[in-house]
């Protein structure tokens, strides 16, 4: 079964090149053609568009970083729907239950089943082949892309027979994931500012019940540091708790505490922030407590 791959940015390109490790071979496509360089170097072979990429796969991965790139992928002028060889469509990207409905219907028009699998761990991990994909639809689509999918994560959970199950699934682990961070980091500032050393504070509470992944890692390592490299940029984790907000509304869901990650991401975009780390919402929070967390570790 030959794989093609569309969407090589920082997420998408680890999980491409893994792909074409184990396979020996791989097509691929992205609007920016040097995000596909280190493929052709490894004999991957680089088309133009989605379509082309349809026109020679078998199975089709997307990792797209927006719900309209993501349309456009499947269904715009040049999109995988107009292909003559894809049979099955696997989305990695986090787009939302109401975008992957639709694109299911309209690849359902051809026949062509969809795998609902976003992926969480982040970019290095994504390297390391040490992600976890969150899956669901048809279980014989699942068993049928699985091989593709050890390719690149440690874990996989199949979570339920319906497309949109993995996407709600995700859109749960990112709001408390961002949720955590924001916390975290105004727990930090807060002791800061009234003197405790925060090296100190933190230490206390990656030993005590406030732990999570953000004051263990995230924060030691890109923030108390001020490098800001996590990676992750704020559009995307914006976009993200944009559709957590939608889902919450649509299955009325009480959303107070996660409303206030949600503003707290929009305040970084009013800021001019839409291009910077995830980490560096650090400054929202010394903005607004006219104080800036000391640089330490590194």
């Amino acid at each position: 079964m030959k794989a093609g791959f569309i969407g090589t940015g920082s997420m998408g390109l680890p999980l491409a090149s893994n792909i074409l490790d184990q396979e020996k071979s791989l097509v691929a496509y992205d609007i920016n053609p040097e995000a596909t360089a280190s493929l052709a170097d490894k004999q991957g072979r680089i088309v133009n568009s989605p379509v082309e990429v349809a026109n020679r796969s078998d199975i089709v991965f997307a990792c797209m970083p927006s719900i309209e790139s993501f349309r456009t992928v499947v269904a715009g002028d040049e999109g995988i729907i107009h292909g003559t060889q894809m049979k099955t469509f696997i989305n990695l990207g986090t787009m939302g239950t109401e975008a992957l409905a639709e694109m299911e219907a309209t690849l359902a028009e051809r026949g062509i089943p969809v795998l609902d699998s976003p992926i969480t761990g982040g970019v290095q991990r994504a390297w390391d082949k040490d992600i976890t994909v969150i899956t669901s639809g048809p279980q014989a689509v699942y068993e049928q892309a699985e091989p593709f999918l050890k390719s690149f994560a440690r874990d996989i959970h199949y979570v339920g027979d319906k497309v949109g199950q993995a996407q709600i699934t995700k859109i749960c682990n990112n709001i408390m994931s961002f949720t955590n961070m924001i916390i975290g980091l105004e727990a930090l500032t807060m002791a800061s500012k009234a003197g405790v050393d925060p090296n100190k504070v933190i230490n206390v509470i990656n030993s005590g019940s406030g732990q999570n992944s953000a004051t263990l890692s995230k924060i030691p390592k890109f923030v108390m540091t001020r490098d800001f490299n996590m990676e992750a940029p704020m559009h995307i984790i914006a976009k993200d708790a944009m559709l957590w907000r939608m889902e919450s509304e649509r299955l009325e869901v009480p959303q107070n505490v996660a409303s206030a990650t949600y503003q707290t991401l929009q305040q970084a975009l009013a800021m001019g922030m839409r291009g910077s780390d995830f980490s560096e919402i650090i400054k929202v929070i010394e903005r607004a407590a006219d104080f800036q967390l000391p640089k330490s570790g590194g």
